[in-house]
């Protein structure tokens, strides 16, 4: 794959940025959006997590799992009309491919 092309330098009869803004912001490292002092880096493509970290994010998807089907069942009961319209819906596309 070659190489994306070099912007060519600016055309207009703007200053250029000089000083120690320009300087500073073209030398400065490429961090995080929210990059502070307290970042850890992102673990690697090898899985440079250890097995608490694995545990840890697998318990809370779990506990979010949970909680969304929980969420989705209080739905279902809360607002029957929701369901009704839902088992409605089924049936005429069943009967769509009812052969006569």
């Amino acid at each position: 794959m070659p190489p994306p092309p070099v912007p060519s330098a600016p055309t207009s009869d703007a200053p250029a940025p000089s000083g120690d803004d320009a300087t500073a912001s073209a030398t400065a490292p490429v961090t995080d959006v929210t990059a502070g002092e307290d970042v850890r880096p992102r673990p690697g493509p090898q899985g440079d997590i250890s097995p608490e970290e694995v545990r840890e994010h697998l318990r809370r998807r779990a506990i979010f799992l949970r909680e969304l089907a929980e969420a989705r069942e209080l739905r279902r009961r809360v607002t029957p009309h929701r369901s009704r319209r839902a088992r409605i819906h089924a049936a005429l596309r069943r009967r769509t491919f009812r052969i006569n």
